[in-house]
């Protein structure tokens, strides 16, 4: 077993540097999308249905969700850019902006998944996840 894990070690080390850039350019593309798809603003579809729910400023809120995720998107990738403390801060802030949108997705538009096996099989507890990650860790 020992040579076996030396071996897998020996094949994923070269690896380890592009590592964080498997969850950085996944989630980054994947909030860019979901905020480019909610363009022209305001988000007609999401306004009516915010409306619907009673909801103050619909337009406002709605076009502060798919700026938001555009933001947040490109931050997370950029930040990974910058080895610096301004990358750092960047990726930070734009992991927590994943986390903070996704909460708000989760108890706005899926809050009959909460704690519940519908949650753990989406997408959406995993950008939640991996977005408090990079709020957590940053560029380290």
């Amino acid at each position: 077993m020992k040579k076996f894990n030396s071996y897998l070690e020996a094949i994923a080390k070269p690896l380890y540097p592009i590592t964080p850039w498997l969850l950085r350019l996944s989630l980054g593309t994947s909030f860019i999308l979901h905020g480019i798809g909610k363009f022209p603003l305001p988000p007609e579809k999401m306004v009516t249905w915010f409306e619907s729910m009673g909801y103050m400023y619909p337009e406002i809120v709605t076009t502060m969700v798919a700026v938001g995720e555009v933001a947040a998107g490109a931050g997370i990738i950029i930040g990974g850019l910058f080895s610096n403390s301004f990358g750092n801060v960047i990726t930070r802030l734009s992991g927590g902006a994943v986390g903070v949108i996704m909460i708000g997705a989760i108890l706005i538009a899926h809050s009959d998944w909460l704690v519940t096996q519908k949650l753990f099989m989406s997408e959406q507890i995993f950008l939640f996840v991996i977005g408090t990650y990079f709020a957590i860790k940053g560029n380290n």
